[in-house]
Order: structure tokens, then sequence, then C-alpha cells
């Protein structure tokens, strides 16, 4: 069971190592990406078409899926089918064990993430090695990553250097926090492991219906090694990520590094259709993964969530992930589109989510989708487990407002009654029910005198 959002965010925000790093990191990639958007006049019909392929999607997933899976067993590979990460962690077990392997390498995947697959992994007496050069620091430290396209953006390059010192057996003894350095001592020690490896894991940013081919994009080419190099390849795909056809890929190959990582288009992207003799692994396995996604599918306002292309610009500028980072979030997926999907993958453990947000926006403003976040965020207070005590409250609220003699009174109760609460012209740790909203934040003091009896006085 996740912490507690309010509980886990007020120990990030007492953290200011931890909101500087932040802060500094989710800047640089915002501004990049803004610059970079900005040099695309139809940037606005590609988020129109992108969006409406996603609706597709949505709306056609079943036949989708049933040709994309007829396609890729024709090119050559094998499909699995998995109702959740438990049944997706076996097969993939399984077939480790199969090639004769007891570790893999990996491609970043959030897939993998969600399922815990590198948990399971261990616990079968088999190892996963990260080989992006984020997670494999997180790894390194035993943490948790806390953004979706820079896990270990909670770190600064001085502490990378003491996690690679203190875990990384190979690291130089005079490793020292330049980039290029950190860089060269990662390189080193994963090489190794791409050279030995047997059976590497990866997920897909994108799946292609019409030819059963795969998309995965990358900056450092770590990828590319995992994709071509071992026998076996494993794949572990959400059956979300789907694309009608080969067309489509076009609309989101300009949308997803330009809102990632600020880039006009990925260092590395690699497109595989099944096996091919004498080119790439022998053996290549697809698992569609479920996971909840049918769930999330079935609530036509919730589903929304599903057209999310994992670039992360929504958490670059979201004001709430900047000042508490991802760990307070308790999910694989943090910031405002997490605040939308875990709870709807995880329905009853992350219901303190949708309220992670001050409903600013801006998260739809920057998404490559225009997923709605905000109207989802609102959505899911409605039909949550706090929906009830919200709709009442807001039920009082409109009763007051109605009604003008009422309202007048209510004020006047506000600015009398709020005095032993006020503190430097705010009203601060109001008695309960108010603690639930003076917790974190603060109300400005009432005015001494209302609109309405100012336009009294001074009316001529």
């Amino acid at each position: 069971m996740s912490t507690a959002f309010p509980k886990a965010a007020k120990v990030a925000l007492g953290m200011p190592q931890l909101r500087s790093n932040l802060a500094h990191a989710t800047g640089t990639i915002r501004g990049k990406r803004a610059a970079v958007a900005a040099e695309l006049d139809d940037w606005e019909q590609l988020r129109d078409a992108a969006s409406a392929v996603k609706a597709d999607v949505q709306r056609h997933l079943p036949e989708l899926l049933e040709t994309f899976e007829r396609n890729a067993i024709e090119a050559g590979a094998k499909v699995h089918w998995a109702r959740d990460g438990a049944e997706a962690n076996r097969i993939a077990a399984r077939i480790t064990r199969e090639a004769g392997a007891d570790e893999v390498v990996k491609v970043k995947s959030m897939a993998t993430q969600e399922i815990e697959l590198n948990e399971h992994f261990e616990a079968e007496g088999l190892a996963a090695w990260e080989t992006d050069l984020a997670e494999l620091i997180v790894q390194l430290a035993e943490d948790r990553p806390s953004h979706i396209l820079v896990p270990a953006i909670h770190y600064n390059r001085t502490e990378i250097r003491d996690i690679f010192k203190g875990r990384m057996k190979d690291a130089p003894a005079d490793l020292t926090d330049d980039p290029a350095a950190l860089a060269e001592a990662a390189r080193r020690h994963l090489r190794r492991r791409f050279l030995s490896a047997k059976v590497a894991v990866s997920g897909a940013n994108f799946a292609i219906a019409e030819t059963g081919s795969l998309v995965v994009v990358e900056s450092e080419g770590n990828g590319r090694m995992c994709l071509t190099m071992p026998e076996t390849l494993i794949s572990i795909v959400g059956v979300e990520k789907l694309l009608p056809s080969f067309d489509d890929l076009e609309v989101f190959m300009q949308l997803l590094p330009r809102s990632s990582t600020g880039e006009r288009m990925n260092p590395y992207s690699s497109i595989w259709t099944g096996r091919a003799e004498g080119d790439g692994p022998k053996d290549v396995h697809i698992i569609l993964l479920d996971n909840g996604r049918t769930d999330v599918l079935a609530d036509e306002v919730g589903r929304q969530a599903l057209s999310c292309i994992r670039c992360s610009a929504c958490l670059n500028v979201c004001p709430v992930y900047e000042r508490t980072g991802g760990h307070a979030y308790g999910h694989v997926y943090p910031g405002p589109i997490g605040a939308i999907l875990a709870p709807q993958l995880e329905p009853g453990r992350h219901d303190d989510l949708p309220y992670a947000s001050s409903l600013c926006g801006a998260c739809y403003e920057v998404c490559p989708v225009k997923i709605n976040i905000p109207e989802v965020l609102v959505h899911l207070r409605q039909t949550g487990p706090h929906g009830a005590g919200e709709k009442a409250a807001m039920g009082a609220a409109q009763a007051v407002m109605a009604r003008p003699g009422l309202w007048r009174a209510a004020l006047r109760a506000a600015r009398f009654f709020s005095r032993p609460w006020r503190r430097r012209g705010y009203v601060r740790r109001l008695p309960f029910p108010g603690s639930k909203w003076t917790v974190s934040r603060d109300l400005g003091v009432p005015p001494k005198e209302s609109f309405r009896d100012w336009w009294k006085e001074h009316e001529r």
C-alpha cells in the first residue's frame, strides 16, 4: 500500500535539495520543449491528429489487437496475452529460463516497472539489469524512479558520483562528477552485460497493427544494443500502445521527441517486425499486457488516460510535481498523468491522487495528444470514494450562493469567526472540516468590507 499523497508530499516539501533538483531539471526540459514545439506551424494540427488516432484506437481496440497479433505472428514473432502483471512476469521468466539464461538486459520500460518485473525476477533467482543511464542510477541506489522520462531527476551529479563509487564495483577510484566521466563509467560497466546477455526485455513506445511492428525510441543507444545483440527478445507492451497504420506513426514521431526531451527527433529510433534470419534476435516474443486497461477503457471520460504516450510533458509543467517529486505519488506513473491513470489501474489504492492538483490546466495545454487531464481529475473526484463529501459541500455552497441574503450573512460570519486563526494576513489551521483545506493551503483574510457594502456606501 502506498503512502497517502498528502503525507508523502509534506515530507518532500521539507527536502530543499530535492526541490532544487526538480526545479532545475523540469525548468530546463520545459524551456527546450517550448522552443522546438514553436518551430512547427502545424503543431496544434498534429496534436489534433494524434488525439483523433488515439480515440480511434480506443473505439476499435479488440479488432486492432487481433490484426496486430496476426501480422506479428506472420512475421515470425510469438505473441502472448497477459491479463495482469503477475501473468506477464511468469511468461517473461519462463521464456528467459527456456533460453538458458539467468539474467536479462533491459531497455527502459514503464510497463515493466508497472508490473514490477525486476522484483519478480529477483524472487525467481533471475537478474534484470537496467541499461538506461538514469534507470541504472536508480537501480544501483536501490531506489525507485521519480519521473517518467528522467527516472533519476531527483539526484544531482554529485549524488550520482557517490552512488557509482559506492555501488558500482568497477567504477574508477578517482571518478569525478563531470557528466562525461559519469557517462563513461556507466558505459564501461554496461558493455560487459551487452556482450554477454542472451536475453533482453523491452517495452514499446508504439505497436503498429497494420504490420505487426514494434517501435522503441531512445537517446543513448542502449536500447539499440538490447534490441539487436541478444538471441532472445521479450517485449512487454500495454494494449493501449497500438496505432492502426504505419502512416499514423509519422504524427507521433514529430510529437513525442519534442514533448519529452525537447529534441526534434530521437537519436535512436528502432522499428522491428517479427524476426529475420541473420539480423537481430533469433527468438522474438511479444507479451500484450492488459493489467486493468480494459477496465479503464470502459469509462468514457477516464479512458482518455490510455491515450498517453509517456512523454512526461505534463510533469514538467505541473506546479505540484515540481514541489513534491514523483515518489510522493506512490505509483510508477507520477504527476498529472499518474493522478488520473494510477487510480484507474489500481482502484482503491490511489484515490487521493486526483486531489494532487491545482486544476491549473497547464498539463492539458502541453499534452501532445490533448488528454483533458483536468476534466478526468474532476470526474474521478466525483466518482471516487470522497465524491459524496465533495458533492455535499458543493451543494451547500450552491444553496448559500443562490440566496443573496444568506450569502451576505455567510460572508459576515466568515469575517467574524475566522479571527482566532488569522496569522500575518492569512487564515491558517482551521478546525475540522476546514483543517482538511488549511493543512496544506493558506486562505486570505476576508476583507473588512464586502464589495456590496462598499457599493452601497459609494453609489451616487
